[in-house]
């Protein structure tokens, strides 16, 4: 298995790699090449290689972090965020859609998913739903960048499970960016949460003693 993976990460490294020429070359073709585009790496969206120079960004990058990143949706703990009602928290068992749409029900989900050390699947999901707002073409480009490296890259701890086909489309759509660069890979990501996590959540333990506590009455005065 080890031998496998090592050459699964070596072949999505080449596309990577290919990518980032392409991208190069786009560039390039448009006027726009950095002057130091000698060192090719440095300037791939993927960021794949961890070479000092990537800490090195021009003005036209200095668009600051937190306005890329998702704005926080309450607390991630869900007996901090809106508290839902009983019979919202009984939707979420009707259908993961009605879990989604909720923002208790996201956070709640997201709690467990944590349990399950897959928490970058809802922070990934919520990442293509923030970019899907944005509509200025510099802050897009910046957050889509922002996206791969976080969910996408390889080397991030971070990085979500997506099929070759789905890679390859993200590769393309990288040369040029928009708010909808990555919804193949969220639809992936939200069936993937569907099929797998969603069944376990709505029969686990933190479900259940959230329903008895909603059901629970509230301590007389």
């Amino acid at each position: 298995m080890g031998s496998e993976r090592a050459e699964m990460r070596k072949r999505q490294m080449q596309v990577h790699q290919e990518a980032a020429a392409s991208v190069l070359q786009a560039r390039h073709k448009m006027g726009n090449t950095p002057t130091n585009a000698s060192n090719a790496c440095c300037f791939c969206w993927c960021c794949c290689c961890s070479c000092s120079c990537l800490t090195v960004r021009g003005e036209e990058e200095t668009i600051q972090r937190s306005t890329l990143e998702p704005r926080p949706e309450g607390n991630s703990n869900c007996e901090e965020s809106p508290k839902p009602t009983l019979d919202d928290a009984r939707c979420w068992a009707v259908s993961f859609e009605r879990l989604m749409k909720s923002a208790a029900g996201r956070s709640c989900f997201r709690q467990f998913l944590r349990t399950e050390f897959s928490e970058e699947n809802m922070m990934f999901w919520l990442a293509c739903e923030e970019l899907k707002k944005e509509t200025n073409k510099t802050v897009v480009e910046e957050k889509v960048r922002q996206i791969y490296e976080d969910f996408i890259s390889i080397l991030s701890p971070k990085e979500v499970s997506l099929d070759s086909r789905v890679r390859e489309v993200i590769n393309r759509n990288m040369l040029e960016p928009t708010s909808c660069t990555f919804d193949d890979a969220q639809q992936q990501i939200y069936t993937l949460m569907q099929r797998d996590s969603y069944p376990r959540y709505i029969n686990s333990s933190a479900y259940t003693d959230l329903l008895k506590s909603l059901e629970e009455p509230p301590p007389e005065p």
